[in-house]
């Protein structure tokens, strides 16, 4: 009984590979929120900030272009690791 308890344990925490193209597609989304985010802040006049109404898109626009240029960085640091790791 206990055998095959652990077989199932064994079977579902195996480890699991992630598709090879995973990170491109991160990249690309990634890079695609952070120029969007970047359009928005681009489209806002000064003269429009002076009401607090209208700070809710830009604060938005902030936060996504910040986590994305964030998480674009790290995924690059991350690349750049391990081909260094597996070229050397």
């Amino acid at each position: 009984m206990s055998d095959g308890v652990d077989q199932l344990l064994a079977r579902a925490l195996a480890p699991v590979e992630p598709p090879a193209d995973l990170s491109t597609r991160v990249l690309r989304r990634l890079e695609g929120i952070h120029d969007q985010a970047v359009e928005e802040l681009e489209g806002w006049e000064l003269a429009a900030m002076r009401d607090p109404r209208n700070w809710v898109r830009p604060a938005g626009a902030v936060v996504a272009a910040t986590a994305a240029g964030a998480g674009l960085v790290l995924l690059r640091m991350h690349q750049r690791h391990r081909a260094r790791r597996t070229s050397g």
